[in-house]
């Protein structure tokens, strides 16, 4: 097991992370790395939208500018009550706090679900994709965000030691044993010495098959 990808662990960094998370965040993933995800969703008049691990809600705030009816959910009360001070406990945005692994909503409720900066600390990231097509409507969009390899052996080491880095290989074998069988990734990068992040964009197939791995939650 890595260092964060134990959940009551992740839940303490973020306690201590979340009072400077939104100044540290941007340095690796800012705005316009975020129009530019936005970008390769297509947003209808009246999308059901859910970001999952929504932290501080720097995401969440991207998907308020394309949608009204917007959920989002995250494990660290924390990082949430950050959220709650830009969008209201209970006015823009309806907030869940729960697990990406086990989601507390119905097969079929959104349309597009988005996550970023979520995947590298679930423990079961191709549970957590599934449980993200579970909710999604058939045909509907996801769009994940995840951390890229470094390209420096040490760091690598280094990266596998604390949560979940992955490339483009990991994330077909990922995707493909979730269930999808539309995806594409693409590479993103705030500068030339930034981390990398690995976005990719799927489509959840227009007749979805239940798997004994999926969990049925109640609405």
């Amino acid at each position: 097991m890595k260092l964060l990808d134990n959940k009551k662990r992740a839940r303490i960094f973020y306690k201590y992370l979340s009072k400077v998370y939104d100044h540290v965040n941007k340095v690796n993933w800012n705005d316009e790395m975020r129009s530019e995800a936005l970008g390769w969703l297509e947003f209808g008049d009246n999308d059901k939208v859910l970001d999952v691990g929504c932290g501080t809600g720097f995401g969440t705030a991207g998907l308020l500018d394309h949608a009204e009816d917007v959920y989002a959910l995250d494990q660290s009360i924390h990082q949430m009550e950050k959220a709650f001070e830009k969008f209201g406990k209970h006015d823009q945005v309806n907030f869940h706090r729960g697990d990406a692994e086990r989601l507390p909503f119905a097969d079929n409720t959104f349309d597009i679900v988005w996550s970023s900066g979520s995947i590298e600390y679930w423990p079961h990231p191709v549970q957590g994709l599934k449980e993200i097509r579970r909710v999604t409507k058939p045909g509907g969009q996801v769009l994940v965000i995840g951390p890229d390899y470094p390209s420096n052996p040490i760091l690598k080491r280094i990266a596998d030691a604390i949560m979940l880095f992955y490339d483009t290989d990991k994330a077909d074998q990922m995707f493909t044993q979730a269930g999808y069988t539309t995806f594409q990734h693409h590479i993103q990068q705030a500068t030339s010495r930034s981390p990398r992040a690995i976005t990719t964009v799927a489509r959840v197939p227009a007749e979805k098959r239940q798997t004994d791995e999926s969990i049925t939650a109640s609405p």
